[in-house]
This record gives structure tokens, sequence and C-alpha cells, in this order.
């Protein structure tokens, strides 16, 4: 629920509370809200900021590389590093989380340039990609590259509990499910299911992780958010490219999404609903296509796609009944757990 001051002032015209009291309460509130992620536009300057100041590093490194290789390019990412980190430590003594956290992602993004500068001045980096290629290329030796980057992310969640750190982790897992596949396998060609298998288990230990981090930490500051997006997205990702001639295949993908569904319903997690739909999307767009010929199954269809939008007002208005009920089907520990996410009393 969205608390607004005309919401106070009616509880204070109804004598609930003073005027006072809801003036106080809105100047509190208002001083937490600040602070809270969200589309507001001193939110989104600070974002922007801080993605324009990532791509800038990486149009840098695109435009300088040949010249500044090595020695140079190492310096320019621990300078870089150093300046996001000081930045981190100003911003929070001024009591300005969300940008701290931006810049602290800044830092850690630093580390993939230094770690290839370094692997470079050791020459222990041979062959036709650079760091330049390192968005674009799969290739197992970005490992130990993503491994570092893991590693400093998990250090700075430690010493400055900042979510959108995470969202760093978030690509490196991404990327890290692409280059084990030619790392563990040896498998240096296109072999696109492999692949897609690999993202679909990555996926799937991505989510768990995010589940297990949502479980320690509640909700207060949403540390599982982006790991619940990459991970839904890879594991989804990877399900939806597997291909099939079975009918029975592709209503168990239907089935899949229909628990995805129901997954983010239990644990108020929407990005399970929105990769679901894209996914229930896909079934009914096959549907079409095996039934294009009748003529019954486009009313059909759309009597299903009404029938859908009134299953949403439904839902809207039971959502806190439907969660509760589908709660009381998990085991009790699992039940505390997500109550304890929630911030609500076992």
């Amino acid at each position: 629920m969205k608390l607004q001051k005309r919401d106070l002032e009616r509880a204070a015209d109804g004598g609930v509370i003073s005027k006072a009291q809801a003036d106080a309460l809105w100047t509190f509130l208002s001083g937490q809200m600040s602070e809270a992620p969200g589309f507001r536009p001193a939110h989104i300057l600070y974002y922007l900021g801080g993605f324009v100041a990532i791509g800038a590093l990486s149009l840098f490194v695109t435009l300088a590389w040949n010249d500044w290789a090595g020695l140079p390019m190492f310096t320019v990412a621990l300078a870089y590093a150093v300046i996001g980190v000081a930045l981190t430590h100003w911003f929070l003594s001024r009591r300005l989380a969300i940008p701290a956290g931006i810049t602290i992602t800044f830092a850690v993004s630093t580390v993939p340039l230094a770690v290839y500068s370094l692997q470079h001045m050791l020459g222990l980096w041979e062959g036709s990609y650079s760091i330049r290629d390192f968005h674009v290329y799969i290739d197992w030796r970005w490992i130990f590259m993503e491994l570092a980057t893991l590693a400093a992310a998990a250090v700075a969640l430690w010493r400055y509990r900042m979510p959108f750190t995470v969202f760093v982790a978030g690509v490196i897992f991404w990327y890290l499910s692409m280059d084990l596949v030619p790392f563990l396998f040896h498998d240096y060609d296109d072999s696109w299911e492999l692949r897609e298998l690999v993202s679909l288990e990555m996926g799937i230990v991505v989510t768990m992780l995010a589940f297990w981090v949502d479980m320690r930490s509640g909700r207060e500051k949403d540390y599982g958010f982006w790991l619940y997006l990459f991970g839904v997205a890879m594991f989804w990702g990877g399900l939806t490219m597997q291909h099939s001639d079975s009918e029975l295949n592709k209503f168990f993908y239907l089935l899949i999404n229909l628990a995805l569904l129901g997954i983010g319903a239990v644990l108020m997690r929407r990005v399970f609903a929105v990769f679901a739909a894209f996914g229930i999307m896909a079934y009914l767009g096959h549907l079409v296509e095996i039934f294009k010929s009748g003529l019954l199954f486009p009313m059909l269809l759309a009597a299903a796609g009404l029938g859908i939008i009134f299953l949403g007002m439904l839902w809207q208005k039971n959502e806190r009944r439907i969660h509760d009920t589908l709660l009381r089907l998990l085991p009790a520990k699992v039940r505390t757990l997500v109550l304890r996410a929630h911030g609500a009393a076992a």
C-alpha cells in the first residue's frame, strides 16, 4: 500500500492522531521514502549517471586499448576503483545511500579490466580476443575475470551493504553461465544445445541463491531483486530455447510457466510472473500455428484472453487471500522463512 500525505490528514481529521503528529509522521516517512529506490527524478538521474560512468569506462577501453594495454590500463582501472570507493564514503557521510550504492558498483565494475590487464602484463593471455570483446564473445578465459569480479562484489556487499552491487553479480553470473561451457566441456564450437542446458541449470542455481538471500536478508533492503531477475531470465531463456517436436514436451513447458506464476505469487516476486506470461503467450502462439486453419480456435482464444483479464481482476482483488492460501501449502520451515522475508510474524 502506498501511503500519501492526505491519508495522514484524513486520519487527523478523524481524530485518530493529532495534526501535529500527522505532520511529524509525514516528515519522518518522507525522509525514509526518499532513500527507497523508486521512479523519482533524482533516482533516475543517479542510475543514469552510474550507467553512463560505467559505459564511459568501456568506451575508453575500446578507444585506448592499443596504446594503453598492460600497466597503463591496469593503473586506470585501479584509479577508477579508488575514485568509486572514495565517492562511496563521501556519499555515505551525507546519508545518500542510493548514489553510494551506484559508486561502489562502479568500483566493482572495474575489476574485469584490472584482472585482464594483469593477465596481459604477465603474458597469461593469448589469442585474438581482448578486453574489448568481454561483453561480446564467449571464451573460457573470461572466467578468471568473472570469478574475481564476483569476489569483489561479495566483499563490497559485506562491507557496504548496498543492494545495487548485486546488479554486477547478476550480470557476471549470466556471463559465467555461458563461459563455463567451453571451460568444463572443452566445447569451443557453437554447440548451442549444451549452452542452453547450462544456462537453464545456472538459472536454477542463481534463483535458489536469490531465494536464500531473500530469506536471510528480508525485503528492507532488496538484495534478491537482481539475482531473481538474472536467475529467472537464464532459466527461462535456456528453457524456451530448447527444441522439441513433442507436443507433450511443449505442454510441459506451459506447465512450468504456470508453476513460475505460482512461485511468483508465493514469493510476491513479479519477475516470475513476467517471464511466465511470456512463456504462456509463446505456447498460445504455438497453438495458433497448429489450429490456424480452424475458425473456431481464434474465437476460443479471444474468449480465453478475456477470461485471463477477468482472472487478473479477481487475482488483484483477492491477492492477499491467494498468497496466504498458497503459503499454507508450503512446509512449515519454508513458510516461516517466506513470512520472515516479508516482515510478517510466522
